[in-house]
């Protein structure tokens, strides 16, 4: 697949990880690609850096996803700068940082904060996009970028409102796909198991073997197994017949629904 820059993509949570191994991928095949950070700016313009070397253009938004007016600025944004959009992987997503108690004690700020992260924020990007390609006749390409936790629970109670999310998103990804396949829009979506990211390094060896214990590969995933799958969907050629499926990539995780309860909690920004 070469665009030769006559496609344009935005991926969201593409500062570091998944989504910044997303954006090179597609700059590689000449895609211009849309970058987004909340926090970590530096990492963001290195990624954008590394695309405009590959002769692309790449442009860098700072943006709160869980809020919805800032969802919408960001897409106005984009297609300002770019004036369609072609392909749209909603990746960012996270558990952020998980408040101390029981699910009784949970703040409802933070379970509003997460399904508007994890859910809300790929529902109001895709409604932008939509409507750009069907504007334009655009076959278009929405991925989102769920988790393994949108089918398995986590054991604990710190990452309900994540996997109420992804498991929300799983099917959004469904509905939202059959309802645009007559315009040739495709909607599909990835669900990553534990994927080896500059986030997993602060884990100890013992913790990380604990992780890799409960996977059937008996291996930890990378970026690259994901970004394999994204190229793939991104091609129309491929995908006219793929209409609203999840692809888990975990490993074998799902399949036996074991995960590995952490006895503390972190954040897990990494477990996409």
């Amino acid at each position: 697949m070469d665009a030769n820059g006559k496609k344009n993509a935005l991926i969201t949570g593409s500062s570091s990880g998944i989504g910044a191994a997303i954006a090179v991928a597609f700059a590689k095949n000449g895609i211009n690609v849309g970058l987004t950070y909340n926090r970590h700016r530096e990492g963001g313009e290195e990624i954008k850096k590394i695309c405009e070397s590959l002769g692309v253009k790449a442009e860098l938004y700072q943006v709160q996803l869980s809020d919805r007016e800032e969802c919408c600025a960001l897409m106005e944004k984009f297609l300002a700068d770019f004036g369609t959009v072609d392909i749209l992987v909603n990746n960012a997503g996270g558990a952020l940082k998980i408040p101390a108690g029981e699910f009784d004690e949970l703040p409802l700020d933070y379970w509003d904060s997460q399904i508007g992260l994890n859910l809300s924020a790929a529902a109001y990007c895709s409604q932008y996009a939509i409507r750009n390609m069907k504007e334009n006749d655009i076959k278009g390409n929405i991925i989102n970028i769920s988790s393994v936790h949108g089918t398995v629970s986590w054991v604990k109670r710190k990452f309900l409102p994540y996997c109420a999310g992804k498991g929300g998103l799983d099917m959004m990804t469904k509905a939202l796909g059959v309802e645009v396949a007559p315009y040739g829009i495709r909607v599909n979506g990835i669900a990553p198991g534990f994927i080896a990211t500059d986030a997993t390094k602060r884990y100890t060896p013992e913790q990380v073997k604990e992780f890799t214990d409960h996977i059937p590969a008996g291996i930890l995933g990378n970026t690259d197994d994901i970004v394999h799958m994204v190229l793939y969907l991104s091609d129309e050629a491929n995908t006219r017949f793929i209409v609203g499926q999840t692809f888990h990539i975990d490993g074998g995780q799902s399949v036996t629904g074991m995960i590995v309860n952490m006895k503390e909690n972190f954040e897990g920004s990494h477990l996409k």
